[in-house]
């Protein structure tokens, strides 16, 4: 029990990430009621897009702590540049197709960012190592945070703040949250709805770019697969917190990452369940935390039953 509090902090760091790169599910989903399963590329490239900043545009020697802004801002062009032309060109021929068309073109898509990566970007075809923060770990009584963790303490909640400001106080949030009630309405009112759903998609990769700079710093490197599972844990972690609801993809990621660290740390502990405490079974805990949170409320944490909204 000792190392609890650790356990805690390490599952909540973890959530941060998924629940920043969940944002983007949701919001897309929220809109336009697609599922887009390119999320998790659009979360890679941008770690990508940072590196480039460190390794081809800085100079050899820059400070972390000058080239980490500069990195974030590559991060998040990248990310939004892939976001806005996959919407444009991917999804938006596609948005009164029925709804296996989107679904299949977005796993369609997925794949050609692995592979574009994989094939132009100077050795990726193994993980390449990300430029850390020097210094650390720090102690705080009985917990230990490690230097590329200070990145996600910081990014998430500022994160968060500005997009529940940006949601609730601004015009275009305003405007997003008409669009996701009632689309057609929302036209008849004088709202662009092409204009909001691109803002919903950049905002999205926005996220996406900062979960990718914190998973750099945390583990780091970068490869080219690290948005499939990552994508995967993200969408899980939308729907736990209820599919659409953008408070609840935050809850959803912060609940999956406390469950899957508690799950490593302490299943192995239970007789019999020796084997089922390691690492690699971590994404297998997370989906059974899935079913079971569908099984008992199928709308997620935060989500509205159909009932709710009749």
């Amino acid at each position: 029990m000792n190392e609890l509090p650790q356990q805690l902090v390490n599952g909540l760091l973890l959530g941060s990430m998924y629940g920043l790169v969940a944002i983007g599910y949701t919001m897309v989903y929220g809109i336009v009621q697609l599922i887009n399963f390119a999320h998790g590329e659009i979360f890679m490239v941008g770690g990508f897009g940072a590196l480039t900043v460190y390794l081809y545009v800085l100079p050899d020697g820059t400070s972390m702590w000058v080239a980490l802004p500069l990195m974030l801002i590559g991060g998040v062009i990248v990310s939004v540049l892939v976001a806005v032309g996959a919407e444009r060109f991917a999804y938006r021929p596609l948005r009164g197709a029925p709804r296996l068309a989107p679904l299949i073109t977005a796993i369609g898509l997925s794949l050609a960012l692995q592979q574009a990566v994989w094939v132009w970007y100077p050795d990726a075809r193994s993980a390449i190592t990300f430029p850390h923060i020097d210094g650390g770990p720090f102690e705080i009584g009985n917990v230990t945070i490690q230097t590329g963790d200070i990145f996600l303490i910081v990014a998430a909640p500022i994160s968060m703040a500005f997009l529940a400001y940006f949601v609730m106080k601004t015009r275009t949030g305003r405007g997003m949250q008409a669009t996701a009630q009632d689309p057609d309405t929302a036209k008849l009112m004088g709202i662009n709805t092409d204009r909001i759903i691109v803002v919903a998609f950049a905002l999205g990769a926005v996220f996406a770019a900062v979960g990718a700079v914190a998973y750099g710093l945390k583990y780091g490197e970068v490869q080219f697969r690290m948005g499939f599972i990552l994508g995967l844990k993200a969408f899980t972690a939308a729907v736990l917190g209820g599919i659409g609801n953008i408070y609840g993809a935050m809850l959803g990621g912060l609940v999956l990452g406390v469950a899957e660290s508690l799950s490593t740390a302490y299943i192995s502990d239970i007789p019999g369940m020796d084997q089922f405490g390691s690492q690699s079974w971590a994404n297998v805990w997370a989906f059974v935390l899935l079913i079971l949170v569908l099984l008992l409320r199928p709308q997620g944490l935060l989500g509205e039953r159909v009932a709710d909204r009749a």
